[in-house]
This record gives C-alpha cells, sequence and structure tokens, in this order.
C-alpha cells in the first residue's frame, strides 16, 4: 500500500541534518553524490490506534475547517473571473472589425465561426444564421425543445440567456463569455433529437440562413 505525505520544502540545517517543517520527526541525511535521504514519519502510522468513532470525528473536523477555506477560493476565482471579462471587453473593444467584412467573407464562400460572428455582427436573430458543427452535423442553438434560440452566457458570476444575436454580441463585446460559470462553451442540440452538448464557439461555422 502506497501512503502519501505532505512535507513542507522549508528547511534548516542543524547539526549536519536538514529538518523539514510541517512534518515531526523528519530528516534529512547527508548521502553520497551530495542527495540525501528523507526520513518521513507517516501520518498514517499515528492513526492506527484511533477507534472508528474517533477516526469519523476527526474526518469531520478536518472537513468543516476546509468549509470556509473553500468559500474563499470559489470567491476568489469568482473575483478572477470578473476581472477577466473586463479585460476581454477592452480587448475586443480594440480588435473589433466591421460588420462589412463579415458580409463579404460569406459571399467569397468563407464561412466564419460562432466566436467570429460574436466579434463581429452587431444585432440579428439567431434565426439568421444555420450553425454546423466543425465535425459535421447541423444543430441549433440552446436546449432541445426550446421554442426558440438561445446562449447563455456568464461573466463569471452571473449568467444571461441571450434571446437574440444582437443581446449576445453586446454580451460578447463587454467581456462576456458564452456558457456557465465553470463550464465554458456554446450548447447545442441536434434539431428533433433530444441530443445536446457543449460546444467550443470555434468549433460552430455558421452560413446565412437563406442558402440551401
Amino acid at each position: 500500500m502506497y501512503r502519501f505525505v505532505n512535507v513542507d520544502v522549508d528547511k534548516s540545517t542543524v547539526a549536519g541534518e536538514t529538518r523539514l517543517g510541517g512534518a515531526t520527526g523528519s530528516w534529512a541525511a547527508p548521502m553520497a553524490g551530495g542527495r540525501r535521504r528523507y526520513g518521513v514519519k507517516t501520518m498514517s502510522e499515528d492513526l492506527t490506534g484511533l477507534s472508528d468513532d474517533e477516526l469519523e470525528a476527526r474526518i469531520a473536523d478536518v472537513t468543516a475547517r476546509m468549509r470556509p477555506l473553500e468559500g474563499q477560493l470559489a470567491e476568489l476565482r469568482a473575483e478572477r473571473d470578473v476581472l477577466q471579462t473586463e479585460r476581454r471587453r477592452r480587448q475586443r473593444l480594440a480588435q473589433r472589425s466591421r460588420r462589412a467584412e463579415l458580409k463579404e467573407a460569406m459571399r467569397s464562400g468563407r464561412f466564419p465561426t460562432f466566436a467570429q460572428l460574436l466579434a463581429e455582427v452587431e444585432k440579428g436573430s439567431f434565426e439568421d444564421y444555420r450553425y454546423h458543427l466543425k465535425t459535421g452535423g447541423e444543430v441549433r442553438l440552446g436546449f432541445p425543445g426550446a421554442r426558440h434560440q438561445s446562449v447563455a452566457f456568464t461573466n463569471g458570476r452571473r449568467i444571461v440567456q441571450a434571446q437574440d444575436l444582437t443581446q449576445a454580441a453586446e454580451l460578447y463585446a463587454a467581456g462576456w463569455e458564452p456558457g456557465a460559470p465553470g463550464r465554458p462553451g456554446v450548447r447545442v442540440h441536434f434539431a428533433g433529437t433530444r441530443q445536446e452538448r457543449l460546444v467550443d464557439p470555434e468549433e460552430i461555422h455558421v452560413r446565412p440562413a437563406g442558402e440551401g
């Protein structure tokens, strides 16, 4: 059976031995070639004498002490995501192309990805376009069975369902990303089926709905 031990590598040298903080009885003795052999008193050896009730109580205690730290970590991640949303907004404002360029590309037979569509259009309906996965197959945006297509956007904290391309373009320009906190991507489904998946916006190609 393998036993894993976390050891603080902050070390101090005492009488020719290197002691490692955070592990009682830990030591590192010099070896040939400058290497060190570490002897670590493992936690599992200390736990063998605990009763089942004592072990469960210790687990519950550690879990309770983890809870506020997990909450703080989730809050920090959300704060980071909001800051990244603002950074994306500034980048997209600086890089935004004119809609005429998108139209010209479509007239030339080059169909953009959904991400490019969001970056370059200003208004419209999701019904103005047809959507195809890069791997093949036409899909619709949003949940199976929904009357209208939609795309969820998040800024790391909130979720907004864009009901048309105008709203989606506004959210994208504001730095929001398709998806939900911790779950990026565009939800699509195959028309007439219950099959759905989250897809990277770069994996969806679009073309005008009026074309065959």
